[in-house]
């Protein structure tokens, strides 16, 4: 089936199992000399019981007595004690001898590091191997090579996810002659339309349009200046220049950065077991991911830096830390969002490294690749051409940074008493921020001290004071030789003095203490001058650190866990790709970032390997998750997953050219918008016809624009606008929640509002409750695609909760100021900010209604203020024109983009 070359790959492979089993490999030539068996028991059998028992103390980072034992070499070379091993002498061999006295690893430590203790089979194992003399047989990891790949055939690679991006000459443009063609988008879905005696819908009003556009690229509906200029622009490319604009807004990368958050499983906290530990320094990624969006970044740079920022540039011995340097370590945090309970020791064994390591492949693979590889893991994957082998050698890709043998903690939350500092965070930020931060640290640090000397100069004239007043009541004739004693330092007292002393010191003598107790102006002078120091003290900034990943080098080696079980290693492999993405017959290529750099190198590789223009799924898969959040369904509707168990391209052609322009226009993202935005499929109306539900029912041929519900963070932020509540501050440390006694989960406002969903701390075990109603996912790891329900905690929580009342009450405020108290400009001024448009006649006649019969309930109600009775006329309409804002905010319309 493979052919002769693979064939013989195989049997190299079965050959060498053989040996390594001690039995003598085949061969075909009866006069050939019989192979010498190889040794029964290899440094392979021994190196990852080595690693996963003792090189946590005696490895690559800690050292304990100047041990390291991660190889024979370094066995032998020993260290304070002297040779670990002595081949062919087990029993006089020290490790051994500590081994079985139980002394190695110390059982009072064990916990400490995270280690298990050593099972007693495999001790005689490292026994028998130093009694063999310590055999090393020289095994090179499985890696791609020039021959065939045995595990994967050209037929694999026959799949449509797994062809190379094809180039643009070899992409055929259907011919349209419909005048509704604006792009060749529409061609392309043309040709399938009218296949199925279909065209697209009639364009939708400019109102919608506006609407449609400002949800999908801010995230919030237009403000009525902006919707009454647009209704007005006489301009033909007046659409376009909208799309424009608010692809230049900053919102424009808050809105957008949320999509990619969600991919990389963006959260604020831990989240893993009972513990929500927060992330402080998460934050950084996030505003890294905006400030991208909205400068617009190439997405092949996009993840070249998140994927491998750190071996870009060598920050260790910059002169200064710039803002690319910053940003391409910050970006790295994209590879550290997923839950992580290490930095407990009971949670930071050897299984719960490797389920940290899995999740953030998960990531990558779902979010990035479009592959579910996770199963890999444990066996062959089921049903893409992805064996165990491959995802071992991805894993060997990061294993410079991600190595469950030398490991470092996922928070900063405890030092090893070894002196080993558990710390994932990087204390790397800009030359800028880091002195910003000094400057401030040392303004601080000098007024404390001038606070503390000052009060040393008061404490040293009041005891001077109350030692005068002392010495007032002993004989004259004492004083000069009191003084003088007092004085004297003990050393150097004479023996008059050494008498003195010990009769009238502890009396003369005033300390700190002391005064204290005597002196009640000092005591009230120390109380405020501690007073000011607590809040000089609770002033100190934290020192700047990133949440980053960065190659230590010097890696562990990689072995196959049969069934995903790190207790049964199998054969060595190094550094790789996915081999169906391949052509099966090219080595995978590693190279330091730059001369004398300690990093590997491999991600860096892995990157540029992810990022060709060729690959067969990195454009692919962003410009169908692109399309998805514009058309309401990707074109493969399965967003994580373009294998064989995923879903086909409903427009395979159309995919292609997409993800070919995205290449050839630098991989912008924003040119990707103006694309499918200024596409007349983009601008089709929602409304449904007999003809659509009997043709299209799925839309799957998008013959229409699909009607869809607000996400949390739309809702939200839409709230906050419409009310005017929303604070524009922008980036910075995450804004907390509060966990009422009720259960709700409520976001704490500023003296200025809140600010937009995004600035709002994402813990995985409380999240907001009015964005986890509407589906905001807890990511564990990620979310590929959002659910969206409707049930009913959505409609009671708009109704009831108070923070919902409370921008209602905003709303009707804000309505006031720009329409004063005229009912019918009120109702209209409310469909205009809330809906985005003027109310038809019959609405305008039932909102005047219903703020007439509002007002008369409410004149009825008891004031706000009990002691001025009913409420007062004013106050009555105040709070009818509240509840219609309140009324407007729970309709559907302002739930749904049109």
């Amino acid at each position: 089936m493979f052919g002769k070359f693979a064939w013989a790959a195989a049997l190299t492979g079965l050959m060498l199992r053989a040996a390594l089993a001690g039995v003598s490999a085949p061969t075909d030539n009866p006069a050939a000399p019989v192979t010498q068996a190889a040794p029964a028991v290899t440094q392979h059998d021994i190196i990852p019981i080595v690693e996963r028992r003792c090189t946590v103390c005696h490895g690559a980072r800690q050292r304990e007595a100047e041990l390291d034992l991660r190889t024979r070499a370094a066995m032998l070379r020993g260290g304070k004690s002297g040779p670990a091993i002595m081949p062919g002498k087990p029993d006089d061999s020290l490790v051994i001898q500590k081994l079985r006295a139980g002394e190695m690893p110390p059982l009072k430590r064990i916990v400490e590091v995270s280690i298990k203790p050593i099972e007693p089979a495999e001790v005689e194992l490292l026994a028998r191997w130093i009694a063999l003399g310590a055999p090393e047989v020289e095994i090179e990891p499985d890696v791609a090579s020039s021959d065939p790949d045995p595990l994967v055939s050209d037929q694999d690679r026959t799949f449509w996810a797994f062809h190379p991006l094809p180039t643009s000459e070899q992409i055929r443009i259907p011919s349209a002659n419909s005048d509704r063609v604006r792009n060749p988008i529409d061609a392309f879905l043309l040709e399938r339309l009218e296949a199925k005696g279909l065209t697209l819908a009639p364009e939708a009003d400019r109102q919608t349009l506006i609407r449609r556009a400002s949800f999908d690229l801010t995230g919030l509906p237009p403000e009525p200046a902006e919707l009454q200029a647009f209704l007005v622009d006489s301009d033909p490319r007046a659409y376009e220049t909208l799309i424009d604009r608010l692809l230049a807004s900053p919102r424009y990368g808050e809105r957008w950065a949320r999509h990619w958050l969600d991919l990389a499983g963006y959260a604020d906290s831990e989240g893993k077991r009972e513990q929500d530990l927060l992330r402080p320094a998460a934050y950084r990624y996030r505003d890294y991911v905006i400030r991208s969006f909205n400068a617009d970044k190439p997405y092949d740079r996009f993840l070249l830096e998140q994927i491998a920022g750190d071996e870009l540039a060598d920050y260790e011995h910059a002169s200064e830390i710039t803002e690319e340097i910053y940003d391409n370590l910050v970006a790295t945090g994209f590879l550290r969002m997923a839950p992580d309970p290490t930095w407990f020791s009971l949670t930071n064994f050897l299984p719960d490294r490797m389920e940290v390591i899995a999740d953030e492949i998960d990531v990558l693979g779902s979010g990035v690749m479009g592959l579910t590889m996770k199963c890999a893991r444990c066996h062959n994957h089921k049903y893409d051409p992805i064996p165990q082998r491959d995802y071992y050698r991805l894993l060997d890709v990061f294993k410079g940074a991600f190595d469950e043998h030398d490991w470092m903690k996922s928070n900063w939350h405890e030092t090893l008493s070894m002196g080993v500092r558990s710390d994932r965070d990087l204390p790397v930020v800009t030359t800028a921020e880091r002195r910003a931060w000094a400057a401030h640290q040392d303004v601080v640090q000098k007024e404390i001290e001038s606070l503390r000397a000052a009060l040393d100069e008061a404490a040293a004239a009041r005891a001077q004071q109350h030692q005068e007043e002392r010495l007032a009541a002993l004989p004259a004739v004492l004083h000069a030789d009191l003084r003088a004693m007092l004085a004297t330092t003990p050393d150097q007292r004479s023996a008059v003095q050494t008498y003195l002393a010990e009769k009238f010191e502890s009396t003369l003598r005033i300390d700190r203490d002391a005064l204290l107790k005597i002196d009640a102006d000092f005591k009230r002078q120390s109380e405020e001058a501690a007073g000011r120091i607590a809040g000089l003290e609770a002033s100190r900034l934290p020192e700047p650190k990133i949440r980053a990943l960065w190659d230590r080098g010097e890696p562990s080696p990689t072995y196959v866990y049969r069934r995903g079980d790190p207790l049964s290693p199998g054969r060595l492999v190094g550094p790789g790709v996915p081999s169906v993405l391949t052509d099966g017959k090219s080595p995978f290529v590693v190279a330091h970032p730059w001369p004398g750099a300690k990093q590997t190198g491999r991600r860096l590789a892995f990157a540029r390997w992810l990022t060709r223009p060729d690959h067969p799924l990195t454009a692919r898969v962003m410009v169908n998750r692109l399309w998805k959040h514009h058309f309401g369904s990707g074109i493969v509707a399965t967003l994580g997953n373009f294998g064989r168990a995923g879903a086909n391209p409903s427009h395979p052609e159309l995919l292609d050219w997409l993800a070919r322009e995205f290449v050839r226009h630098g991989w912008s993202v924003k040119a990707m918008h103006r694309l499918m935005m200024t596409s007349a499929a983009y601008r089709q109306s929602s409304a449904v016809t007999p003809a659509h539900e009997e043709l299209d029912p799925g839309n799957r041929l998008y013959s229409r624009m699909p009607l869809r519900r607000l996400d949390a963070e739309q809702l939200y932020d839409t709230l906050l606008r419409v009310s005017n509540q929303l604070d524009e501050r922008r980036f910075g440390p995450a804004d907390p929640v509060e966990l009422r006694p009720d259960g709700l989960v409520t976001p704490v406002a500023s003296a200025t509002g809140w600010r937009r969903s995004i600035y709002l701390r994402q813990q995985r075990k409380q999240i907001a409750t009015l964005l986890e109603s509407f589906d905001l996912p807890q990511m564990n790891p990620n979310c590929i695609e959002r659910r969206d329900s409707t049930v009913v905690t959505q409609a009671l929580h708009m109704l009831n909760d108070g923070m919902v009342r409370g921008l209602a009450a905003h709303f009707a405020e804000r309505v006031e100021r720009d329409a004063g108290s005229d009912p019918a400009r009120q109702v209209e001024r409310v469909y205009l900010i809330a809906l985005s448009r003027l109310p038809s006649d019959d609405e305008s006649e039932l909102g005047r209604s219903a703020l007439a019969r509002l007002t008369d309930a409410w004149a009825k109600q008891p004031a706000r203020d009990p002691a001025a009775g009913q409420a007062k006329p004013d106050e009555a309409g105040h709070r009818a024109l509240a509840t219609f804002c309140h009324t407007v905010m729970n309709c559907a319309e302002f739930l749904y983009a049109d």
